[in-house]
């Protein structure tokens, strides 16, 4: 019962793992991220399909789509009936929603007390603003992560910015799908299940991390600093005689090594640099010294060379030349699965590789109703009769 991004994403770990996921919609209308195209999947005679944006793709493999008006009795019903035999509820209503049509969790313990039940908001069931709406964008500005995320003052560009990728939703989407793993674990152990309050806010707040800790020990605000890291040098991108290279110095064996590859020996020895503190509190004074030197080749032929001697590193690869890369290739990273319109639509694996219960890949995201009847008869039992009359009158 989500929509978006966060709890699908958490559902689609699930369908990925083996469970039977099925996505309850609105009638007609569907999941908000349908229409977020172009570009949609196109048919077989090359037409765009209106419900299948790569947005939904991303997020809604291996479910089952039903559409269900949640507002009417009829369709409250429904819901009670699935829940009664559901293992998992995972649903991103404003706060208040479900309790209103009689679908919250106390009253769907009742019926299931096996279930365990995953409530997603913005900002969690309780607090001032409980009550409020919020997208990813919101979150990723207030939880300050877009606080150290842009190019720093002073600099050209200066800005705060926000990532790349909805990282508030995604983030969300996997702490709630451990919090669900670790509720049918304790399911397994007392056979009752309990209810889960993931909030956005919290999950950015979170993943703020040694950030936050920086600020907690020494008082002082965490700046943007552009590609650079606040506790590791070097540990950026650097401009190479042709191209850019990302170095990623973790540890002192490694940045000796590195200042052997770029014929800077001494930047090891010096004891301004020689240990990670002393080049943390000396970035300042280190990083031109670096920069100069990595103008001294291009950026492939700095790979090769790092890579050879331990040095973590590694370019800056677009959409194309990340699926292109051997390793992505050879992780079998890009798929391509059957959709509902007739033709494979893309996908991308799921990171997770299980020895004996591998991923499964059956089918892309569904379309709008497409398993109406396979649930409303095959799980609940409803006649074709009973069916249609739900359809004709808009409950599904």
């Amino acid at each position: 019962m989500t929509r978006v991004l966060a709890g699908p994403w958490a559902t689609q770990n699930f369908a990925d793992l083996g469970a039977e996921v099925i996505k309850i919609e609105r009638p007609g209308v569907g999941d908000d991220t349908r229409t977020w195209g172009p570009p949609f999947l196109k048919d077989a005679a090359g037409r765009e399909t209106p419900d299948s944006s790569s947005y939904f793709l991303c997020t809604n493999r291996g479910k089952q789509s039903v559409t269900v008006d949640l507002a009417c009795p009829e369709g409250q019903e429904i819901i009670r009936r699935l829940a009664r035999d559901a293992d998992v509820l995972v649903e991103n209503y404003k706060v208040g929603t479900l309790a209103r049509w009689g679908l919250a969790y106390d009253g769907l313990r009742k019926i299931n007390p096996r279930l365990v039940y995953c409530s997603i908001t913005g900002f969690g069931q309780n607090g001032p603003y409980a009550a409020l709406p919020g997208y990813d964008y919101v979150f990723q500005g207030m939880g300050g992560l877009m606080s150290i995320t842009g190019v720093p003052d002073g600099h050209p560009g200066a800005a705060p910015m926000k990532s790349g990728l909805a990282i508030s939703d995604l983030l969300t989407g996997m702490y709630a799908t451990t919090a669900i793993l670790a509720a049918l674990e304790h399911r397994h152990v007392s056979g009752e299940g309990q209810y889960i309050d993931m909030s956005l806010l919290d999950c950015v707040v979170s993943i703020n991390s040694y950030q936050a800790i920086n600020y907690f020990l020494s008082g002082k605000i965490p700046q943007r600093m552009g590609n650079a890291h606040s506790n590791m040098v070097p540990y950026q991108v650097f401009r190479c005689k042709e191209g850019d290279i990302i170095i990623a110095v973790g540890n002192d064996s490694q940045y000796t090594a590195f200042c052997t590859v770029i014929d800077r020996p001494l930047l090891a020895s010096d004891p301004r640099y020689s240990t990670g503190p002393e080049r943390n509190r000396n970035r300042e004074a280190l990083i031109p010294l670096i920069a100069e030197a990595m103008l001294g080749r291009t950026m492939e032929e700095w790979v090769g060379l790092l890579e050879s001697n331990g040095v973590p590193c590694g370019p800056i690869n677009n959409m194309k030349r990340v699926f292109e890369n051997p390793q992505v290739t050879h992780r079998e990273m890009q798929r391509s699965l059957p959709h509902g319109a007739g033709v494979d639509a893309p996908s991308v694996a799921n990171p997770i590789r299980l020895s004996e219960t591998p991923i499964r890949y059956g089918r892309s995201a569904p379309m709008l109703g497409e398993h109406n009847h396979a649930i409303l008869n095959g799980r609940l039992g409803l006649s074709d009769e009973r069916i249609s009359e739900l359809m004709a009158s808009g409950v599904v």
